[in-house]
């Protein structure tokens, strides 16, 4: 017959507390896997929108939303930032973003022209020369990419030739270095099966999909459940075996 040990104090609030953190980042893991599919879902639903006048969403674009726009400038072409993005491609390179002068406008709009992939040594890739006079662009309108960790302060402001590197991209810095106020996002040029750059812009996800952080969440619980599993095994009392008497 089974019997049960009566736990101590101490035990049942560890054990409920490992718990409780397991199961809280499972629903954590969940809750990234649905944010991250809904951003996917509006980007592919933006991606084949018809494209609005830029002009309706330059300063103040939708917070929820990443509007597939049309506009028309011309490139300020020796001011390119490089931004070091090697996960792209297994040789390396950068991904390039280009100011872009509206006409009769004092902000610059950067724009994102895509991965450029290296030769697999050291150099920076060749840039290849952009079309003088107005182009007419269309593209998603998306916040920058994340800052992360800005090790070592403003790289760009040390910097006197172009095109300039960084291995992250702040508006901020690049509209100090440009003396010159900028848009509150970029523009993600479309794809383009004839142009040199890689266009996969925004919320590349490959290297946590959502169905990773689902994987994630079946692990945290797991965990959740075995540690329940391993309290009641410890705390299980057993009758001693009688043994026949000769």
């Amino acid at each position: 017959m089974t019997r049960w040990r009566r736990p101590a104090w101490w035990s049942v609030l560890l054990t409920m507390a490992a718990a409780a953190l397991f199961v809280r980042l499972g629903v954590w893991q969940l809750d990234r896997a649905a944010y991250k599919e809904s951003l996917l879902q509006q980007y592919a639903t933006a991606a084949a929108a018809a494209p609005v006048a830029f002009e309706r969403v330059a300063a103040t674009p939708p917070a929820d939303a990443f509007p597939r726009v049309a506009v028309a400038g011309h490139w300020l072409a020796d001011r390119a930032y490089l931004v070091d993005n090697p996960h792209h491609d297994a040789r390396g390179g950068v991904e390039v973003y280009v100011p872009l002068v509206l006409p009769g406008q004092a902000r610059l709009l950067l724009v994102d022209l895509g991965f450029l992939a290296g030769s697999g040594n050291e150099q920076l890739p060749q840039l290849p020369a952009l079309p003088p006079g107005e182009v007419r662009l269309h593209g998603l309108y998306l916040p920058p990419p994340g800052v992360g960790l800005e090790l070592g302060g403003d790289a760009l402001a040390g910097q006197a030739r172009w095109p300039k590197t960084t291995i992250y991209l702040d508006l901020a810095q690049v509209g100090r270095d440009l003396r010159r106020p900028l848009y509150p996002r970029v523009l993600a040029l479309d794809a383009d099966p004839a142009a040199i750059y890689q266009r996969a812009h925004a919320f590349d996800f490959s290297a946590m999909p959502p169905a990773r952080h689902r994987a994630y969440a079946f692990q945290w619980f797991s965990f959740a459940v075995a540690v329940l599993a391993i309290f009641l095994v410890l705390h299980r009392k057993r009758r001693p075996r009688r043994t026949d008497k000769r």
